[in-house]
């Protein structure tokens, strides 16, 4: 068989909507300097699906340092992985900036965010490890078990009996393999937006022997008194024994970083393959993510302003009776009883009518005859914003309970050309 004869669209699970949804739905082309505002098709839209959570991606002082640095350096330096020829005092720098600011003794720049947390879970274990973890984790934790070649096992979403029960099977492993055990939880779901229960995982290290990872992809810069993460949000920053945050949201550029004790970070930094074989992270980003870093620590305005935009979207929707789950962070999922055909034709509606853009979540990341829009709140975004989309999902909801949307016919991708 020529391996390339099993590559059909149809047999996968999202390549199977390529023939109405690609453009639209999946791909969708936006347009302009980014912001709460952009161009779908050439209409102007409010835009909520971006995690440009504190509007840094286009803001003035950010824009300045990102093109001096791009003039100074050009964007291939340094030219090589770190550990060869790619190292710098500015990567340096910046790793002593990120490790003070989340309290940790060290930490190291990731190239990429989901390609560093794969990399770190094949490097922290081997085949006498256990890992255990959140049925909910994100793709990049499920990808970086999947090199583990030891037992792993899953608990249910921020259940601590359900984690307690699993805890003691991976007991039960390392005493015959003799080794460890790894939790990995995230910081804040970033679908549901509900953060990982730190306070129960850790009191749970006083029965059993173990090491927790967070990712706080969505956390970074958001939560906690200074944007330090949801572990600093809920005062544990010293239980939390490896922080990884990425700089792909609030931050507003590309990569990531892992914070910890000294001698594991240098583990990490000697036996790390997507990083010892890759290049690094460049020039004009690592200036930039120090500038950033530098507004996030002394420009608390931007938070507050974010929170403030929180506050009224997600009490607004809870007033107008819309079920947005147990959110304690800034993303706002929206959950509605529907099919596909609903959901489909609901965003249509939305971007068509509305000028409203918004992602879309259904079957299997959530429960069939279930769907969700997922706002994603910034600072960027004003009250009118606010306003105006709560009064449309206010309309939509009218006509999805009418069942309005189950009589339509979806458009097809000729309609929404690529």
């Amino acid at each position: 068989m020529d391996i390339f004869e099993k590559f059909n669209l149809d047999d996968t699970p999202l390549g199977k909507y390529y023939e109405f949804a690609h453009g639209y739905f999946m791909y969708p082309q936006l347009e302009g300097e980014i912001g709460h505002h952009m161009k779908f098709m050439g209409k102007e839209m409010i835009v909520w699906s971006l995690n440009n959570y504190l509007g840094l991606a286009n803001h003035p002082e950010v824009r300045k340092v990102d093109a001096e640095a791009a003039a100074k350096y050009g964007l291939a330096y340094p030219m090589g992985a770190r550990m060869m020829s790619g190292h710098t005092k500015e990567h340096r720098k910046l790793e002593r900036q990120l490790a003070d600011f989340v309290k940790r003794e060290d930490a190291y720049v990731l190239n990429y965010g989901y390609q560093g947390m794969v990399s770190i879970i094949d490097t922290l274990v081997c085949r006498k490890d256990v890992i255990v973890y959140d049925e909910e984790a994100h793709a990049c934790i499920i990808d970086g078990m999947r090199l583990h070649i030891g037992k792993r096992f899953t608990y249910k979403h921020n259940d601590m009996e359900s984690l307690e029960k699993q805890l003691q099977h991976a007991e039960a492993v390392i005493k015959e393999t003799g080794g460890g055990i790894l939790v990995i939880t995230e910081g804040v779901y970033g679908m549901t937006a509900e953060l990982g229960d730190l306070p129960g995982i850790i009191a749970l290290k006083d029965k059993y022997n173990f090491r927790l990872l967070i990712d706080d992809a969505h956390g970074i810069g958001t939560m906690g008194p200074t944007g330090a993460g949801t572990d600093e949000y809920f005062g544990l920053q010293s239980k939390v024994d490896l922080y990884f945050g990425t700089f792909a949201k609030a931050f507003a550029g590309i990569g990531g970083f892992i914070a910890g004790p000294k001698n594991v970070i240098n583990y990490l930094r000697y036996n790390m393959r997507s990083q010892i074989y890759a290049k690094a992270l460049p020039m004009p980003m690592v200036i930039g993510i120090q500038k950033r870093l530098e507004m996030i620590k002394t420009m608390p305005e931007l938070r507050e302003k974010l929170w403030n935009n929180v506050h009224a979207i997600q009490s607004g929707l809870r007033e107008a009776g819309f079920d947005i789950g147990k959110t304690q962070s800034p993303v706002t999922p929206v959950f509605l009883k529907g099919g596909d055909r609903e959901a489909a034709n609901l965003i249509v509606d939305l971007r068509e009518n509305y000028s409203i853009f918004c992602s879309i979540v259904t079957y299997p990341v959530v429960p069939k005859g279930v769907f969700l829009i997922r706002i994603i709140p910034s600072a960027a975004h004003s009250l009118d914003d606010i306003d105006i989309t709560i009064k449309a999902f206010k309309e939509i909801k009218g006509k999805l309970d009418s069942g309005y949307y189950r009589e339509l016919d979806i458009p097809h991708k000729k309609v929404f050309e690529d």
